[in-house]
């Protein structure tokens, strides 16, 4: 009798006799080797059926950062309004900077707070691979969980400070009103999120296959996070309307701005912004997530 391996397999009947059973091009079409890419359509499912693991994972992680340190979390707070301090004192009692800007220090503080998670997402979001890589090897699932998890992580981080700054801001001169435009601050941190998303993708992937780009990376989130309006306004200093117009759509600046519009000036932001900000978050996300999709079989692999 004919054995051909290839394209059977044996099953037991209910008698206890082996027959030999016939795999249909059809089932052999469905497998696929392991470790290779799949379809994109496959490979969002899979990320999806494992959407539980990656929020556990993440939440896990959470207000972890400063664990070994003698005031643990209490950093997450008290290291932003250490910054503003001194970006208060250099930009705003030195330099003058502060000279044309409603309630400086509510600004200063919102911008040195919330800023940051974008450059974590740049900085520590491009190790999030080379960091997962022992899981990489050891376990097959996609390798689109390991950022979806550190954004997850770095968002509950970020919500301490938020909740520090919201009170700063109402109790420290001059006062901010609470009004319902302070609901708006929860929308705009969930699109941060998905545009933080987008860049942990994208830069974990260039600097899985570019290792030297991660001594790159923090000189690129400095040179933004100066001109993004953290400390000053950029009207000052700049009077082309092309590069004003330039600027404006810079979505670090769109992002603080908003929030600063809804927590210190009781503004409702424009709809201009918002469409902005959308369109910079779903786009990059989506975009990112296929370019990083596109080399998962490289992830994990020496260089």
């Amino acid at each position: 009798m004919s054995t051909d391996t290839s394209h059977s397999t044996a099953w037991l009947d209910t008698a206890g006799i082996t027959r030999p059973h016939t795999v249909s091009p059809f089932e052999l079409n469905a497998l696929r080797p392991v470790g290779k890419r799949p379809p994109l359509g496959a490979y969002t499912r899979e990320l999806w059926r494992r959407r539980h693991f990656i929020w556990a994972d993440g939440r896990a992680r959470a207000l972890g950062s400063q664990r070994g340190t003698v005031l643990g979390n209490v950093w997450l707070v008290a290291q932003p309004m250490l910054n503003a301090m001194v970006f208060y004192i250099m930009f705003g009692l030195l330099l003058q900077t502060s000279r044309g800007i409603d309630n400086f220090i509510g600004y200063l503080i919102i911008g040195v707070t919330m800023f940051p998670p974008i450059q974590r997402a740049v900085n520590g979001g491009s190790q999030v691979l080379t960091n997962g890589r022992n899981l990489i090897r050891g376990f097959s699932f996609p390798r689109a969980s390991l950022p979806v998890s550190y954004v997850i992580r770095t968002g509950l981080d970020s919500l301490p400070p938020l909740a520090a700054i919201s009170i700063l801001v109402l109790v420290l001169p001059p006062h901010a009103i609470l009004s319902w435009r302070w609901l708006l601050v929860f929308p705009i941190f969930m699109i941060q999120q998905l545009f933080c998303l987008g860049l942990v993708f994208i830069s974990s992937r260039i600097t899985t296959l570019i290792p030297d780009l991660r001594n790159i990376w923090p000189f690129f989130t400095q040179f933004w996070y100066f001109g993004s309006g953290v400390f000053f306004s950029y009207e000052r200093f700049v009077d082309h309307p092309a590069v004003l117009k330039a600027m404006d759509l810079n979505p670090g600046y769109l992002i603080l701005t908003m929030y600063r519009n809804c927590m210190l000036y009781n503004r409702t932001p424009d709809t201009r912004s918002w469409i902005l900000l959308l369109a910079w978050s779903v786009g990059l996300s989506v975009v990112g997530f296929v370019f990083f999709w596109q080399k998962e079989e490289a992830y994990g692999v020496e260089h």
